[in-house]
């Protein structure tokens, strides 16, 4: 098969590749390809804006720039750190280095990280394995997260100084639309676009599904762990919005929930977060994390999706019960141990009893004790409540329409399962990815699970592609709805259960129609 030539017109320039070396031999990848303009100066806090195009060939052969956050969540695989700026808008395509004679079908990826951390150049990300092992065309994206892609100044612009709503959600509708632009040119086909991720990555492709702007842009999508109800109200969003502006003015400041100060001047706002360096406007952001955690407010993280009426008109789970999801195929599930990575290592899931509040009938509240009777189990509580809910009612309504695949991964490598961490939080990445085979996985696989490790990898990345091919998923895989709820279960080997952790599932959608009867007749109360 004759190799594809590294040198890409895109409509914006040309762009020239690097060949896969060793491991990734076989593969071409083009990486750190700017699809908007740098966020800077007067573009900071708007929406993405078009790319300069270029007249030189540009060489792709580094990540770009990971977005602004903490050092320590940019290390890369060799003990380096990947540079960190607010020109962070590029991609990466993967592909493999043989000319197809049909087009490929194409996989578009968006990181996890809680909308607060996160990077295309995290190894775990190498599209270079799947593209190669599956045939098919790998894009991963870098988007503003943090107060840089979610926090909502919009109540404060002016004519002179505008702000924009939801920048990072806004950063992957941009990213889909330079692919139906571009990618082509790389052999991919833009009719069979999937978009796909994991955590935050996982909600926000459930958030592109309730995005009118995302209509036509994709056409499968794969949700990996989402916390399909990780987005900030309106309501919540202004007192984030005060309380970060005053944090950046003061450093100092220690206060609550309550807004007693007058509102802040336009002007003054657009001043405060125009000067301020990208770190100050980090450390602002980390010590709002903080001030969330304290507040007790209905949205437990400041930086997420923001409801905000018009470019996310409801929140995911909502667009899913009020029919209005976008009309495309979907896989979506949840691992079983999902809970025991926060619990050993990023204590960031509420407590048990904040998932709780508001839940007034006794009945559901002594039937979850029962059903959660030990210790360990309100580590399954919490991760219960933020991912598996939430995304079983998701899929329910979404599946009214399109056709959804549910599934729960409970394969564990014997390191992860001796230690009881089990299949954990993001332990599924290292299937699809491949990466089992790469350095950061191969020491969990060679101790005791070689063997298991690759035919996960296989089923997954089977599974995965087949379905970005064809929009059904390969194998026997039955198709979810509310009566049969059959979920398929990732394991070695694979099953199909019919309603797994059934009484557990009925308790918590009671409680969820209890949650939403208490937020209406809030809202009607107002």
């Amino acid at each position: 098969m004759a190799q594809m030539d590294t040198i890409v017109a895109t409509a914006e320039g040309k762009v020239d590749g690097i060949r896969g070396a060793r491991s990734r031999r076989g593969t071409t990848a083009w990486l750190g390809i700017p699809y908007a303009a740098p966020p800077v100066g007067p573009l900071r806090f708007r929406a993405p804006q078009p790319v300069e195009p270029w007249d030189d060939v540009l060489t792709c052969h580094e990540y770009g720039n990971s977005p602004i956050q903490d050092k320590l969540f940019t290390a890369r695989a060799d003990g380096s750190y990947q540079p960190r700026s607010e020109d962070c808008l590029t991609l990466n395509v993967f592909a493999p280095d043989g000319i197809s004679a049909t087009p490929r079908p194409v996989m578009v990826f968006n990181y996890g990280g809680a909308y607060i951390l996160g990077g295309s150049a995290t190894p775990i990300y190498d599209g270079a394995f799947l593209a190669r092992a599956r045939d098919v065309i790998v894009v991963t994206v870098n988007y503003r997260f943090g107060p840089f892609g979610f926090l909502d100044l919009s109540d404060y612009s002016t004519p002179e100084r505008p702000f924009d709503t939801n920048c990072g959600l806004r950063d992957m509708v941009a990213a889909l639309e330079w692919v139906q632009r571009n990618i082509a040119a790389f052999g991919g086909d833009p009719e069979r676009v999937t978009v796909f991720g994991e955590s935050a990555g996982g909600a926000a492709v459930l958030t592109l599904l309730s995005t009118p702007a995302a209509e036509g842009l994709f056409s499968r999508a794969i949700s990996q762990s989402p916390a399909a109800d990780l987005v900030v109200q309106r309501e919540n969003a202004e007192i984030f919005t005060d309380e970060f502006v005053r944090q950046v003015m003061d450093p100092e400041r220690r206060t609550g929930p309550e807004r007693t100060e007058p509102r802040l001047d336009p002007e003054l706002v657009a001043r405060v977060v125009d000067e301020a360096g990208p770190y100050d406007l980090l450390k602002a952001g980390n010590r709002l994390l903080g001030f969330t955690r304290h507040a007790q407010l209905s949205d437990p993280m400041p930086f997420a999706p923001v409801v905000d009426g018009d470019y996310l008109p409801l929140s995911p789970v909502d667009t899913a019960m009020a029919g209005q999801t976008l009309r495309v195929p979907l896989i979506v599930g949840t691992n079983l141990d999902e809970g025991e990575l926060f619990a050993r290592f990023w204590s960031i899931l509420p407590e048990p009893t904040h998932m709780l509040v508001g839940v007034h009938d006794p009945e559901v509240r002594q039937e979850l004790a029962r059903l959660y009777p030990g210790t360990r189990d309100e580590v399954r509580l919490a991760a219960d409540a933020v991912f598996w809910v939430p995304t079983t009612i998701f899929a329910q309504h979404h599946s009214e329409h399109s056709d959804t695949y549910v599934y729960r991964f409970d394969y564990s490598v014997a390191a992860l399962k001796a230690t009881g961490i089990g299949a954990t939080h993001a332990t599924e990445l290292f299937a699809v990815f491949g990466i089992y085979r790469h350095p950061i996985g191969a020491g969990l696989a060679a101790l005791g699970s070689w063997r298991s490790t690759r035919r996960i990898t296989s089923t997954m990345q089977s599974l995965w592609s087949w379905f970005a091919r064809t929009g059904v998923p390969a194998g026997h895989w039955p198709k979810y709805d509310a009566e049969h709820r059959h979920v398929l279960v990732l394991d070695d080997p694979v099953r199909v259960e019919k309603d797994p952790d059934g009484a557990r599932r009925s308790a918590w959608q009671r409680v969820h129609l209890d949650l939403k009867t208490t937020w209406n007749d809030a809202l009607r109360e107002q």
